[in-house]
């Protein structure tokens, strides 16, 4: 009766232990079967009494594993269900916080400093179907003026650089606007006005009235690395109305010191490149480092075919360059940039190449100097070839021309140039005209 009960009680154990670990591989389910039957031995049946009472539960201890491993009460299920054993909440927060980076933190504190700006801008506009002919003054006393005016909408970013509501943007964004509207992540619109604006560098400083803007630091484009991630914040295609939050995209900084072809009378130096998507509208924007800084303004980007969306090529003016202009904005409006070189150039071809001995066509070949110029008085002289200004390498007359305009009047800058095949320097002080 003894063993007969021990093994009633051994049953009942192992029976809701083997249950409670049937979900559990089952070489756990073997160790925790062996531990029942030890301890049970051990603890409450005594040698002698093992040995009368060991043909009783053998029976049991056969069957139980099996009974207990398939034993669910589900068997009508065609699925699995995992069972349970962290705490739901806890879970879903570890995965919030995965899910919060350095990116999403970064948009996050930049994201209320970036505006949209809708700008209306007065153009001028002639008559298609009359002839340049009559534009003389003496036909005009006859036909009238055939010009008209007309009122022109176009949008674009900005962001905020001070608490007391200066914005940066670019200058054919704003520079000539008439009537700008400034968006804030908040809803609120401003009218702003321009307080200065600089075509050739394409940047324009802006100003809003009010206290406690919310505003993004700005770093250091010489720091930048090729290959980190930048954020690109901005209003592409006016969707900032939409939502009042600016768009944000994502890439890396693909190349820097990038020199491109002007645009009308803008030159475009020294620019960073980066894959994150830029479109229309996106223009004046911020491109951001993980820091939350500002290491550039998203300035151009180069489309394919027919296409005005991203292909991937996208250009920020490094923000170094903008912190040179901005503080003159401010104080006079403009850049002043009334000096001369006295310098007349000439691109290189493959022909001059040759005759000059040179291993390459870079650079650009001086053909005159005005007597008593700043080049004279440097002591360039013709048939020189201009390879470097400072530390920009020159490569034709455009970048020649657009170097200098980083310069003002009364400072000094080193020429390297190649005469008679061997290279020199020489400091030439900008003057005025």
């Amino acid at each position: 009766m003894l063993a007969s009960s021990q093994s009633f009680l051994l049953f009942r154990k192992i029976f809701y232990k083997m249950k409670e670990y049937s979900q559990k591989p089952v070489w756990e389910q073997i160790f925790v079967y062996l531990s029942c039957i030890f301890n049970h031995f051990l603890k409450k049946i005594s040698v002698l009494q093992m040995k009368k009472s060991f043909f009783i539960p053998v029976f049991f201890f056969l069957i139980i594993p099996i009974a207990a491993c398939n034993f669910t009460g589900d068997g009508d299920k065609i699925y699995t269900e995992k069972s349970r054993t962290l705490d739901i909440d806890k879970v879903n927060d570890e995965i919030s916080k995965s899910r919060r980076n350095v990116i999403t933190e970064t948009v996050s504190k930049t994201s209320p400093a970036v505006v949209g700006i809708n700008v209306t801008e007065v153009r001028q506009f002639r008559d298609p179907f009359f002839s340049p002919f009559f534009d003389d003054p003496f036909f005009r006393q006859f036909f009238g003026d055939r010009t008209y005016s007309q009122k022109v909408k176009s949008l674009g970013s900005g962001f905020l650089i001070s608490a007391n509501g200066y914005i940066l943007t670019n200058d054919h964004v704003a520079g000539s606007a008439s009537e700008i509207v400034v968006t804030l992540t908040d809803g609120k619109h401003y009218n702003a006005k321009v307080i200065g604006s600089d075509p050739v560098s394409d940047i324009c400083l802006i100003k809003i009235e009010g206290d406690n803007f919310p505003f993004i630091p700005l770093g250091n484009s010489e720091e930048v690395i090729i290959g980190e991630w930048v954020i690109a914040l901005g209003n592409p295609f006016g969707l900032f109305d939409v939502n009042n939050k600016p768009t944000v995209t994502v890439g890396v900084i693909s190349a820097t010191g990038m020199n491109l072809n002007r645009v009308e009378n803008r030159y475009y130096l020294n620019m960073i490149q980066t894959d994150a998507a830029i479109n229309g509208g996106n223009s004046g924007g911020p491109l951001v480092n993980s820091l939350g800084e500002v290491i550039g303004m998203n300035t151009i980007i180069f489309t394919s075919g027919q296409s005005q969306g991203s292909i991937g090529l996208g250009f920020a003016i490094p923000i170094n360059k903008v912190k040179k202009i901005v503080d003159e904005l401010k104080d006079k409006g403009k850049i002043d940039r009334d000096f001369t070189t006295g310098l007349t150039v000439q691109d290189i071809d493959e022909t001059l190449a040759k005759y000059f001995k040179l291993e390459d066509t870079k650079g650009v070949i001086i053909t005159k100097i005005r007597r008593n110029s700043s080049s004279d008085n440097a002591g360039l002289k013709p048939g020189d070839v201009i390879t470097q200004l400072d530390n920009f390498r020159i490569d034709n007359e455009n970048t020649l021309v657009g170097v200098l305009q980083e310069y003002r009047t009364g400072q000094s800058v080193v020429f390297t140039i190649l005469r008679d095949g061997k290279p020199e320097t020489y400091n030439m002080k900008l003057e005025k005209n």
